[in-house]
């Protein structure tokens, strides 16, 4: 009489032997959600939050009215008297002559585009710009060009008609700032109700996590916040009106997004013999 030896394998129904058990995904993910590690990332999650917040009232108590203020002063400014006093000549317009020392023209992620003045009784020093034209690409070093001057700083810069604003100059722009205070108001509200949760609840935090939630909802927030300021931006759409749409059309992504990750799930039964 022969006796075979089985190996203790399983079998699936055709017969193939199963893989071994992934004891190592298992035993990753149980780590992931030990309750100190929760704790632990929730208590970061709080410091995120209490960042971003100061940053974001930082963005809308300082930042943006100091804009603001600053445009407003420079576009209603005019231009200075033969010989202005002191506080005078610092708000009002003063046009003065310069002379190029050098030029630094470098393109790319990490360019710059820069000139150094000097001769002139206000503003000498290095001029930065955004790009080349139309004047810092023509300017070489001993030509005399024309500068306006507003609180110290150089404004523009002008040769042969041509006429060329520095970075310094005041802009416009305070829909982009405003969509970055609301990034930065979203980024703390999402920070704080995630690490909430993994405090009250170490061991069941989920969807309040990176995945499948987490991540997609700031991609969110950071696209919505990044367009609705960019357009508002271009079209000339009040900055007020920047937060009273982001925040909404982000808070329905929220509310979307759990019950599209949970109702893109199927439950596969295995067909009964």
């Amino acid at each position: 009489m022969t006796t075979r030896t089985r190996a203790h394998t399983s079998h699936g129904t055709g017969g193939s032997p199963l893989p071994p058990p992934r004891t190592d995904r298992a035993f990753r993910r149980s780590r992931s959600r030990s309750p100190g590690r929760a704790r632990l990332t929730g208590a970061s999650l709080f410091v995120l939050a209490a960042l971003s917040a100061l940053a974001c009232y930082f963005t809308f108590a300082t930042w943006l009215p100091s804009d603001i203020r600053d445009y407003r002063d420079y576009v209603t400014a005019k231009p200075c008297p033969a010989h202005p006093r002191a506080k005078a000549a610092y708000d009002c317009l003063r046009t003065v002559s310069f002379t190029v020392e050098s030029t630094e023209v470098k393109g790319g992620r990490s360019g710059s585009y820069e000139a150094t003045l000097s001769g002139a009784p206000v503003g000498n020093g290095v001029a930065v710009f955004g790009d080349s034209e139309p004047v810092l690409e023509t300017l070489e070093p001993g030509d005399r060009i024309t500068g306006t001057v507003w609180r110290g700083r150089v404004m523009t810069v002008s040769k042969a008609g041509a006429e060329q604003t520095t970075s310094d100059a005041p802009r416009a722009e305070f829909q982009v700032t405003a969509g970055v205070g609301t990034f930065l108001g979203l980024l703390a509200a999402m920070s704080l109700v995630f690490g909430t949760v993994r405090l009250a609840r170490p061991r069941a935090y989920e969807p309040f996590a990176w995945r499948p939630y987490g991540r997609p909802l700031l991609i969110a927030m950071a696209v919505a916040c990044a367009v609705v300021g960019f357009s508002f931006w271009l079209l000339g759409i009040p900055w007020g009106l920047v937060p009273a749409l982001s925040v909404p059309a982000v808070a329905c992504t929220a509310w979307v997004l759990p019950r599209f990750k949970g109702g893109g799930r199927r439950v596969v039964r295995a067909p009964l013999k």
